[in-house]
């Protein structure tokens, strides 16, 4: 079959730290009582669209939420990057003309993401950080967003000849990486910075009526255990978790049922990724795709049973996220893009209906 192929990056940050047996200290606040099947909603995030990863632009605001209308998602998760969601870009003419997008294809906004880095020895740089993370969701209250997603420490994405990478930012991939920005701070020194910058996060959270979503995404977390440390060292009833099952540092079924179960109702947000293709019976299924060779896929169909055994109700959100590359490694373009978020959509319609 000639195919275009990915090469996803996002899945193999979370790093190679195993976990062993967690003894479950309870949550920060009381559990409800669980066993109820919730509602699983599906979203797309507008990374996928944002013009870094394929040869060619990124969408308008406009077609992106036309593009999640035409594929069949019930929402869409909005990047606070250029061009389509940065505050600063955004006057108040412009995000009424995206709330009058939302209404016109039936669109919710359940999401904003804040690409935030708390992590720095120096003062300014997480002041800046804190600085966008109160625009973002200042802005996420005025589009009718709940919830602000949060990183501990997030990298960014270099562009080099015009496609974005993480080869640059990576601690495996390159010389500049998260463990050698400032060799004279500790990893509890860097917990510490991320956790008050959490912990004002969470009071502009409250202060907007908007919840704050940490991600178990690397660097500085290492695996789920840490997320879950940092909710509850902050215990504010503002700050919540984003769990993704595809950066999980393990697969195991044990494993990842111990995490859902004890996140429970902290558990707000969550991303699937990945690829996927018809097989000759017309089938959707993941692609073993080249960071993930000899690992396995993710499996959702267990996850979305144990969200659905937690009684999560929420979005579960498709993102594309790392570079679209042809068979002889060019850069591809967003035809293949379009056709993978289609795919996306039914292959997880299809694991939620049964």
């Amino acid at each position: 079959m000639n195919r275009r192929k990915f090469i996803e990056t996002s899945g193999a940050a979370a790093g190679a730290a195993v976990l062993g047996g967690v003894v479950n200290p309870g949550p920060i606040v009381p559990e409800q009582k669980t066993g109820t099947a919730g509602k699983i909603k599906l979203g797309l995030y507008s990374i996928s669209y944002g013009g870094i990863w394929y040869k060619g632009p990124a969408l308008s605001f406009d077609e992106f939420c036309r593009k999640a209308k035409e594929y069949g998602f019930d929402g869409i998760e909005l990047d606070n990057k250029r061009p389509m969601g940065n505050p600063m870009d955004l006057d108040q003419r412009k995000r009424d003309e995206m709330r009058n997008s939302m209404a016109k294809y039936g669109i919710e906004i359940p999401c904003m993401a804040a690409n935030n880095d708390f992590s720095s020895p120096i003062p300014e740089h997480r002041d800046c950080q804190l600085l966008m993370v109160r625009e973002t969701a200042k802005m996420a209250k005025e589009l009718g967003a709940k919830i602000v997603r949060l990183f501990a420490a997030w990298t960014g994405v270099p562009i080099h000849n015009g496609i974005g990478t993480y080869d640059f930012v990576h601690d495996h991939d390159g010389f500049y990486s998260f463990s050698r920005q400032y060799p004279y701070v500790t990893h509890l020194d860097r917990w510490n910075f991320v956790k008050e910058g959490l912990v004002e996060a969470a009071k502009m959270g409250e202060e907007n009526g908007v919840v704050m979503a940490l991600q178990n995404h690397a660097p500085l977390i290492r695996h789920w255990k840490d997320t879950y440390d940092l909710v509850r060292e902050v215990n504010s009833p503002w700050l919540k978790i984003c769990l993704d099952l595809p950066i999980f540092e393990k697969q195991d079924k044990e494993y990842i049922a111990d995490a859902v179960r004890t996140v429970g109702k902290l558990q707000v947000h969550s991303h699937y990724g990945g690829e996927y293709y018809r097989d000759e019976k017309k089938v959707i299924r993941q692609k073993m795709i080249d960071t993930r060779f000899g690992q396995p896929l993710p499996d959702y169909a267990h996850y979305l049973s144990l969200m659905n055994e937690i009684g999560y109700n929420g979005y579960f959100t498709f993102e594309l996220c790392h570079p679209v590359l042809n068979e002889d490694h060019t850069p591809g373009g967003i035809e293949y893009v379009h056709e993978q978020v289609a795919l996306a959509r039914e292959f997880m319609t299809n694991i939620i209906k049964s």
